[in-house]
């Protein structure tokens, strides 16, 4: 699914607290990584030389952790390159001819700490699309630098009806074939525009965030919609400081949703706009209950029993 440039309006709701530091290694196989930590082979620049610098941050060989850093247009285009025509990028509505830069090469090029097995792309809009080492390796996505030749000011508008600029760097692959599905949800590409941030990143300590609380982690109906969540909502909403910070709407605000009226909080996810009319959030019709379901079991383990008792949903017409 093709990356909107609005997700839905901030909408007041319960605030409960949680454990953030909850371990992700528990939920997932836990196997020694291969030390691949190197000085950058591409030279980053600790101020940015103009607007169309990409920004670098992360988990970066030899620099502490948060630093930022810039890679200039230039030096991007002088990486290893590679050309695809896509034929099933929503961004595009005819066949199109891309350049770029693997996102597996430009993690070995920045210079990736041995931990970090994973890229988060940023937009300006806040919105995160996030490249796991096996998601890269199924669909090779690519930091797009030119589309049919063209740099960022030929590129084409937007298709989602706003006509925004989807410069200065956009990531799409060469052909998606879904690698797993899980319920009724199948893997989506994740293919954003407006991209100005690259990080690298551990997959534990970004995806441990949202890890599903104990007891009821270990259920495989909670382990589901764990997977659905990571891929569908961290996108755009956010726990603490990981995740996406596009929609306002953060993830225990979702959770007391869940635990407290789970008839509104399913009919939101399907189509959050009979319920919010201002919401701009793309629904998720396809859906079936037993998606809906997991999702519920899963946001439902972040609040103790009880908790949201007290919340009721919005007033309809109410952002």
């Amino acid at each position: 699914m093709r990356r909107l440039r609005i997700c839905s309006l901030g909408i007041a709701g319960l605030l409960v607290t949680g454990d953030l530091a909850h371990s992700y290694a528990k939920q997932r196989n836990t196997a020694a990584k291969p030390v691949v930590g190197s000085a950058p082979i591409t030279k980053l620049r600790a101020a940015r030389q103009s607007p169309s610098d990409l920004e670098v941050g992360g988990e970066l060989a030899g620099l502490p952790l948060g630093v930022t850093r810039y890679i200039t247009r230039e030096d991007l285009l002088a990486l290893p390159q590679v050309s695809y025509t896509v034929a099933d990028d929503s961004n595009f509505t005819s066949p199109t001819k891309i350049t770029g830069v693997s996102l597996e090469e430009l993690t070995r090029s920045l210079g990736a700490a041995p931990q970090s097995d994973m890229v988060v792309a940023i937009c300006d809009d806040k919105y995160h699309a996030n490249y796991p080492r096996d998601y890269a390796a199924a669909h090779h996505p690519l930091l797009v630098l030119t589309v049919d030749g063209k740099p960022p000011s030929g590129w084409p508008k937007s298709s989602d009806g706003q006509s925004y600029d989807m410069g200065p760097y956009m990531i799409s692959h060469p052909k998606f074939t879904p690698s797993f599905k899980t319920l009724s949800h199948s893997d989506e590409p994740q293919i954003p525009w407006g991209v100005v941030r690259i990080e690298l990143r551990d997959e534990n300590a970004v995806f441990g965030a949202i890890a599903p609380r104990e007891p009821r982690a270990a259920t495989p109906v909670v382990k589901a919609g764990f997977r659905i969540a990571q891929q569908n909502c961290f996108r755009c909403h956010n726990m603490g400081r990981e995740g996406g910070q596009k929609s306002g709407t953060p993830w225990l605000v979702l959770s007391a949703w869940a635990r407290a009226s789970p008839e509104y909080f399913a009919a939101y996810v399907r189509n959050p706009q009979t319920k919010n009319p201002h919401a701009q959030m793309p629904g998720t019709p396809g859906y079936d209950d037993a998606t809906i379901a997991a999702l519920t079991a899963y946001f439902r383990t972040f609040v103790s029993p009880g908790a949201g008792s007290t919340w009721s949903p919005p007033r309809k017409g109410k952002p």
